[in-house]
């Protein structure tokens, strides 16, 4: 049944469950379903202002593309010499870092996943950051300014010792006994893609490290987390033993779906067996667009990687090169910004019907066997 965000972010809400994972594809909605949980179990009241409360008085701690808004650049236009990362005041990085002193745990976390010669360094108040690169020889490249993808990765160690810390007061079961208050307030713990730049061995790592840090916590904290990895999902989904997920789908009407999907991690989500579903719904209801090429060439190289072929082209029936150009035509990028591949006609549609069935009956995909009559 299709429903809104915000009844899919009400039913996570009611869910029993102590972990909920969620899977969708890129521009699905799950980033902003973030936000409607957000809003649900911590809804701003009138007059409130923008500053942040104490963090004592929250509910949920939030980790998404909203929370990289807490920082920004600025980027020293004058002089052109020191870009530096500023923090915006909140109770979040004032706790973890002023209070708690995390400022170390933070560096190692971020070096383990981007560069150990790559150094942050905090201004005395935290509310800069500036970052180095050590070239050796007691070299050092000062004030530089680093990629998206680490200065995510650095937000996320900060999050992530946030966490470490929010778990280990937690567990302590005597209220009085815990070393401070700021987290008994606390419900649920929303976290949506962690897992920018990074290669598949740290991705790896990291869903291992948020498994036990989940695993660990032993007080009734409630756990939320979505991403548009198939990886990561499938790895938290084994590590945490789980028993079901969800994938968030998106209709052409705007509404949603949130599907359980249930069993081990394999039976219950595995990427290709997703994409082939999403073709052969798209095929049968006789909307194949522009991106079910990609969807096609990607089950193909999923598909090229699990028997050991080196290249994807050669599970491609007998005329490869006129197959491999035809998807090629509408996978690889533009050139130019004003520069795009027309609509499939009917007869480049029933291509990806032909290449989806090839793929299907000569490659060990299982075929379901109707029972004789």
């Amino acid at each position: 049944m299709s429903k809104t965000l915000n009844q899919i972010a009400l039913q996570l809400r009611e869910s029993p469950k102590k972990v909920q994972l969620i899977y969708a594809f890129n521009g699905t909605g799950k980033t902003r379903l973030s936000r409607e949980f957000k809003d649900l179990i911590a809804p701003k009241e009138d007059g409130e202002e923008v500053q942040q409360s104490t963090l004592a008085q929250k509910k949920i701690l939030y980790y998404s593309a909203f929370t990289e808004d807490l920082f920004y650049w600025d980027n020293d236009l004058t002089l052109d010499a020191e870009p530096k990362l500023i923090i915006q005041p909140n109770s979040f990085t004032k706790w973890v870092l002023e209070e708690q002193g995390q400022d170390q745990n933070i560096t190692a976390t971020f070096q383990h996943y981007t560069n150990e010669k790559l150094t942050p360094h905090f201004s005395p108040d935290f509310y800069k950051v500036s970052f180095s690169f050590e070239r050796g020889n007691n070299q050092q490249e000062p004030n530089i300014k680093i990629s998206k993808g680490e200065e995510n990765n650095f937000i996320w160690s900060v999050f992530y010792s946030l966490i470490e810390q929010m778990i280990s007061e937690l567990n302590i079961a005597e209220v009085e006994s815990r070393s401070t208050d700021v987290f008994n307030n606390l419900e649920y713990v929303f976290v949506d893609d962690p897992v920018s730049s990074l290669d598949e061995n740290h991705l790896i790592e990291l869903a291992v490290s948020l498994s036990a840090l989940i695993k660990s916590c032993t007080s009734n904290i409630k756990f939320i987390v979505s991403t548009h990895n198939p990886l990561f999902y499938n790895v938290l989904y084994s590590e945490l033993g789980a028993k079901s997920g969800s994938i968030l789908k998106r209709k052409e009407d705007g509404s949603f779906d949130l599907e359980e999907k249930k069993g081990d991690s394999n039976q219950s989500f595995s990427y290709h067996l997703h994409l082939r579903q999403t073709l052969e719904q798209a095929i049968a209801e006789n909307r194949v667009q522009k991106y079910h090429f990609t969807l096609l060439r990607n089950l193909y190289e999923k598909t090229a990687t699990f028997l050991g072929y080196p290249r994807w082209s050669e599970l491609l029936p007998d005329d490869k090169q006129a197959y491999l150009n035809r998807v090629i035509q509408f996978t690889s990028h533009s050139t130019l910004s004003n520069e795009a591949v027309a609509e499939p006609t009917a007869q480049e549609k029933q291509t990806v019907k032909f290449l989806l069935d090839h793929l299907l009956a000569n490659y060990a995909y299982w075929q379901p066997v109707s029972n004789p009559a």
